[in-house]
């Protein structure tokens, strides 16, 4: 059984413990107030916008500016690979026959390569189709290799490395390549020697009787 006396002293333990949270109660709630940074945020979200903006603006210009460039490096390729006035020049070449004696040979030049001119007698003619071309390495007629029978023109590189054979030489009479030993006839066709083929026939024509045109 509690005393009157200790019952008295927690009863009054109890009223102050009451009291003492009672009056703290007003400690507990904060008083800190919290910073407001919408005004740096807004900023800063203008600025952003901003540099959005200013990266757009300069993505932009350097594509355009990288597409100007590239269709000048196309257009400078193509101008490269369009013929020069020169090239163009040599294209055709224009010989004066009536500068070439009979019987002797005119070597001109024709984009880069030598053209043979043989203003041919009529005994070369002649020895020219007294061939039978069933014996011949690359037979051909001598009607099919000139247009008139009197003018022989051909390119003058060998068939067999590409060498420029020597005219009015050879075992046959016509050229001879001395590189390698191959014998060409008065039409040009190859009679002996490691030349597989007759030499090449240029395109050309005659634009009256005394001009030649090559190309």
């Amino acid at each position: 059984m509690i005393s009157p006396i200790r019952s008295s002293a927690l009863r009054s333990l109890n009223n102050n413990s009451k009291r003492l949270f009672s009056s703290n109660l007003p400690l507990l709630k904060s008083t800190y107030d919290s910073p407001d940074f919408k005004h740096y945020l807004n900023s800063s979200k203008g600025a952003n916008n901003k540099s959005k903006d200013f990266t757009y603006f300069m993505v932009g210009s350097y594509g355009l500016l990288g597409a100007a460039a590239a269709k000048s490096t196309v257009e400078a390729f193509l101008s490269t690979m369009s013929a020069s006035a020169d090239v163009l020049a040599m294209a055709k070449v224009e010989v004066k026959l009536n500068a070439i004696p009979l019987g002797k040979n005119v070597v001109v030049k024709w984009q880069g390569k030598p053209v043979f001119i043989r203003h041919r007698t009529s005994h070369e003619i002649d020895e020219a189709n007294d061939i039978d071309i069933s014996t011949l390495r690359d037979p051909q007629n001598d009607s099919d290799r000139v247009k008139n029978p009197e003018w022989l023109i051909m390119l003058g590189i060998c068939t067999h490395l590409g060498c420029v054979p020597i005219g009015e030489a050879g075992d046959f009479g016509g050229w001879f390549c001395p590189c390698h030993g191959s014998h060409y006839d008065i039409s040009g066709r190859i009679r002996k020697g490691p030349a597989p083929l007759n030499l090449e026939i240029p395109q050309y024509e005659f634009a009256d009787e005394e001009t030649l045109v090559v190309g």
